[in-house]
């Protein structure tokens, strides 16, 4: 099979990811038609608890990843079947679970956390999805372990596909008997999406497994042992975050009654802020995570091969790239935050300045979440945690202290995500450059793409304010800004030198084949 290098992994997955976020919008936008920020509010209360499992289950596929990566550095291709066979069988297990306990406990778990009885449909009906999203998620790491992004790319394509058909079809068929019923419609989408994208991957890996011309696999208690050495520390960093959002879905809502407002007005809030600002910053976010997710078995091969230099060099080129794409989209989405929630969200663009503000938090999430799969990647597994969860901490306690201040109110989750992240960020940066020894070349990491994107910003706010005024289109002076800014911002990367156009061309047109 073929290998792919950080760049173009990179490109191919996040491709896709816009693509399923696009494609993502066939979901969210009519859904927001059909049953408002009260029915997104009531979809969305429930949904941190399907994150929850997605981030307690993601630490499976980085140490698939990694380990196959690995086994596949030396050809010991016994050793690549086995790491898969070994995860199917933890992640099957774990997603079963969740499933079961989501059913049976879904009552006292809305009890617990003081929903709105409303979200008890949302509940039971997104518990279907763990049990297949946990064996998508298997076949994604094993692809992902051979540097080929191609399969785990359309499958997310093929899932998002399968989610906007079923969820949005059920939300309308239900929509006459309840919102409530029709969010809970739009939550069983998440199960079919796993369902296509599932099948696909299945259908893709036994074609490759031909390829690697072995009959019998011998089983290896150890590769199972150090799959949770792996996973478990990966896992609960993962997991700290969804936690987070777990406390936001209850703290939120009750902080924002104790600011005086109404239980609908509280919802509309919360779903403003996680229905509206989450999903816009998660846009940026997609192509971060199809940085880590390349990043992560290409730092491992070289490490485990003892090449120093091209760890250096890759801790580098991923550095720049996150800021790259961090910088322009925080900029972007606050200079253009009213115009873009009316382009998406017609006549329903409220909670705006909320995305304003949660904005700024991209970089720093970027860079947390990049220096997180360069430290895995190299063996540190146990102090990201640390750092993410003392984040957390400090995101937590400002939310507790600042969203009960009537003036503040939902701002005050925005504040704590952004502070939460710049620490952990901070303390991740630091361990990296004690573990590597990396000297990190702030001038062409931060400053030249800062200045880019300020260019940038200035030339597409113009744009926006020039085409609006002429065709009086908030949307068309929005696309025309929006397409020049990618053009723009695209054209200055090179002129800065931020990358070379012929390091780009040489790295995305690589070809590397297993030599088997």
């Amino acid at each position: 099979m073929k290998k792919q290098s950080l760049i173009k992994g990179t490109f191919i997955l996040g491709v896709a990811g816009i693509l399923s976020k696009f494609l993502g919008l066939f979901f969210r936008w009519p859904l927001q038609m059909l049953i408002g920020d009260e029915g997104i509010g009531y979809y969305q209360m429930s949904f941190p608890l399907y994150m929850f499992f997605v981030a307690a289950a993601s630490g499976i596929p980085v140490a698939i990843s990694k380990m196959v990566s690995e086994r596949n550095a030396v050809n010991d291709d016994e050793g690549v079947i086995l790491v898969l066979r070994k995860a199917m069988l933890l992640m099957i297990i774990m997603g079963t679970g969740f499933t079961a306990a989501l059913l049976i406990f879904s009552r006292p778990i809305i009890d617990f956390l003081k929903w709105d009885v409303k979200s008890y449909f949302s509940l039971i009906a997104i518990a279907f999805a763990p049990i297949f999203i946990s064996i998508m998620s298997a076949y994604r790491g094993f692809f992902q372990g051979l540097q080929n992004m191609n399969y785990t790319a359309v499958s997310q394509v093929i899932e998002q596909i399968g989610r906007v058909v079923v969820g949005v079809g059920l939300a309308y068929i239900l929509l006459p008997r309840g919102i409530e019923y029709a969010a809970g419609g739009a939550a069983l989408g998440a199960a079919a999406g796993g369902i296509f994208g599932g099948v696909y991957l299945i259908i893709k890996y036994a074609k490759v497994r031909k390829e690697f011309k072995i009959r019998e696999v011998k089983d290896n208690l150890s590769v199972l042992s150090k799959l949770l050495y792996i996973a478990v520390p990966v896992s609960l960093g993962a997991a700290v975050s969804s936690i987070m959002s777990v406390i936001d879905s209850a703290v939120v809502p009750q902080k924002l009654l104790e600011a005086g407002f109404t239980y609908k007005e509280a919802t509309i809030l919360y779903g403003q802020l996680t229905g509206k600002a989450f999903i816009l910053i998660n846009v940026p976010l997609t192509l971060s995570a199809a940085l880590c997710a390349s990043l992560v078995p290409i730092i491992a091969e070289a490490y485990i091969l003892n090449r120093k230099l091209e760890v250096i060099n890759k801790v580098d080129l991923a550095l720049r790239l996150s800021m790259v794409i961090g910088i322009p989209s925080f900029l972007g989405l606050f200079s253009l935050a009213y115009p873009i929630l009316n382009l998406i969200f017609p006549g329903q663009s409220d909670g705006f300045k909320i995305l304003q503000y949660s904005a700024i938090s991209i970089p720093f999430i970027i860079i947390a979440q990049t220096s997180t799969s360069i430290l895995q990647g190299v063996g540190q597994y146990i102090i990201p945690v640390i750092n993410l969860a003392i984040g957390c901490i400090i995101k937590i306690v400002i939310t507790m202290i600042m969203v009960p201040i009537s003036n503040v109110n939902i701002y005050g989750a925005v504040i704590g995500s952004i502070a939460g992240y710049i620490i952990a960020s901070a303390l991740n940066m630091a361990l990296l450059r004690r573990k590597l020894k990396v000297k990190i070349k702030l001038f062409d990491v931060m400053v030249k793409p800062l200045f880019a994107a300020l260019i940038m910003t200035i030339l597409v706010v113009i744009t926006y304010m020039n085409v609006y005024n002429y065709s009086m289109s908030s949307r068309i002076a929005c696309l025309l800004a929006i397409l020049l800014g990618i053009v723009l911002y695209s054209v200055l990367v090179i002129l800065f030198g931020i990358f070379k156009y012929s390091y780009i061309k040489d790295r995305f047109l690589k070809r590397k084949r297993r030599g088997y």
